[in-house]
């Protein structure tokens, strides 16, 4: 007999109450991370690092040493530009060849807007 049923029986034969049973509230750490990250609003600092890391390889070396993506809020990556000459450069003429690489390498959900900022 096993000793869940004989503690069972025992507690029956005494006239003690039933033990109320608990559901197993836990979960596997995969489970529960993306939402607590995505509470925390990590989910999309994380997404932001990812970018930043990867900006060099989407770009290119010359526009890589002359921007650095800054933050990304709600989906709008913003990127620091050295010089009002590459801001307008990038604007005009980069923007949708990068914007393109962005949404192909991270998908449209996660970077759907460019803005470059002089700083």
């Amino acid at each position: 007999m096993n000793a869940a049923l004989r503690a069972a029986v025992i507690a029956e034969w005494r006239g003690l109450p039933e033990a109320k049973h608990r559901p197993d509230k836990w979960k596997a750490p995969v489970d529960v991370l993306p939402s607590l990250m995505q509470k925390l609003g990590l989910a999309e600092r994380l997404q932001a690092e990812e970018i930043t890391s990867a900006w060099q390889a989407i770009v290119g070396e010359f526009i890589a040493s002359h921007s650095a993506p800054v933050s990304l809020r709600e989906g709008v990556l913003y990127v620091r530009v050295l010089q009002p000459a590459l801001h307008y450069q990038f604007e005009t003429i980069s923007k949708a060849e990068i914007l393109r690489k962005l949404k192909q390498r991270f998908g449209g959900r996660i970077v759907r807007d460019l803005r470059f900022r002089i700083g």
